[in-house]
C-alpha cells in the first residue's frame, strides 16, 4: 500500500512540473522575455566612393635637419574602388582596395627665435609644396557590427608630381615653380591606415586616417657632390616625404551586403521550376 502511495505521489509531482513548465513555455508572458538574434550574412559585395579631405606633410631627412614641421594642405581628393571577398569562402573580413587620388606633400621650416632666421632649408626654400596624383592599391581588412564597421589597409601607391610651390629668403626665384634637374617627379611608396565606417545599405559613410611614406626621394642623392664634395662619392642626401591625411569619405555599394544576391535568388526560382540539378 505505501509503495502504490509513493508510486501516486510520484507520478502527480511530474505531471504538475510538466504542466508548469508547458505553462511557462507557452504563455504570452514568456514569450515576451523571448529574445532571438537575428544574423545576417555578409556577401562578397563591391562599392566605389569618393573621398575628401586635409593632409599634413613632413620630410624624413638624411642626414637630419633641423626645425621641420608639419604643413597643412587643405585639398585631399580621392575616387575608390572596394571589393569584398571572402577568404577560403569563408571568412569574410577582407578585401582590396584602388583608385586615385589628388593630393599635396611638402614641409616646412621654424624659424630661430633668437635670430628669426630658418632653422633648416631645401635648396634655400624654407616652405615646399608639391601637388601629387597617386594611384593607390591595399589589402583591405573589415569587421562589421552594423551599423557600423571597423577597417585597415595595408599596401602601396605609385604617383606623379606635377607641380612644386617654393618659397624663402635664400631661394633662387628661378625655382619658386620649377623643378630642377635633379629632382624626381616619379613617387612610389608605401600607405596604410585605418577608420570606421557607418553603414546605411546602399550608401556607407567612411572616416578614414591614411599615412603615405615615398620610398622615392625628392632628389638624386649624391647631387651636391660635384659641386661641394667631388672628390667624395659617397656623400649622400635624401628627403623622403611622409603625409598623413584624414578623409571622410561616401561609398555606394554596387551589390547587396546582406541578404541574398539577384543571382541567388534567380537560382532559386530556378531550382523551384525545375528542379534542384543533382550531378
Amino acid at each position: 500500500m505505501r509503495k502504490l502511495l509513493t508510486i501516486t505521489l510520484l507520478l502527480c509531482c511530474c505531471q504538475f512540473l510538466r504542466a508548469q513548465e508547458d505553462s511557462l513555455m507557452f504563455t504570452p508572458e514568456y514569450l515576451d522575455t523571448v529574445v532571438i538574434s537575428r544574423v545576417s550574412t555578409i556577401n562578397d559585395y563591391s562599392m566605389v566612393g569618393v573621398n575628401y579631405g586635409v593632409t599634413f606633410s613632413t620630410m624624413y631627412f638624411n642626414p637630419d635637419k633641423m626645425g621641420t614641421a608639419f604643413r597643412f594642405n587643405p585639398v585631399y581628393f580621392s575616387v575608390m574602388y572596394t571589393h569584398y571577398e571572402k577568404m577560403f569562402n569563408y571568412i569574410p573580413y577582407f578585401g582590396i582596395t584602388l583608385g586615385f587620388s589628388y593630393s599635396h606633400s611638402g614641409c616646412t621650416f621654424n624659424d630661430n627665435p633668437e635670430t628669426g632666421y630658418p632653422l633648416g632649408y631645401i635648396d634655400g626654400a624654407t616652405n615646399v609644396s608639391y601637388q601629387t596624383v597617386e594611384m593607390p592599391a591595399m589589402m583591405h581588412f573589415h569587421v562589421d557590427s552594423a551599423p557600423t564597421k571597423i577597417m585597415a589597409n595595408l599596401g602601396g601607391y605609385v604617383g606623379y608630381r606635377l607641380s612644386v610651390e617654393r618659397s624663402g629668403m635664400f631661394l633662387d626665384e628661378e625655382y619658386t615653380n620649377k623643378f630642377r634637374d635633379y629632382e624626381y617627379r616619379f613617387d612610389y611608396g608605401l600607405m596604410g591606415g585605418a577608420g570606421i565606417g557607418f553603414m546605411i545599405d546602399p550608401i556607407e559613410l567612411h572616416l578614414n586616417v591614411l599615412a603615405r611614406w615615398s620610398l622615392q626621394s625628392l632628389y638624386e642623392p649624391d647631387y651636391f657632390n660635384e659641386t661641394f664634395h667631388p672628390n667624395n662619392t659617397y656623400y649622400y642626401r635624401y628627403a623622403n616625404p611622409i603625409d598623413i591625411s584624414v578623409t571622410l569619405g561616401v561609398y555606394f555599394q554596387l551589390t547587396k551586403r546582406t541578404g541574398k544576391t539577384n543571382k541567388q535568388l534567380k537560382q532559386q526560382a530556378r531550382e523551384i521550376v525545375y528542379g534542384k540539378a543533382t550531378d
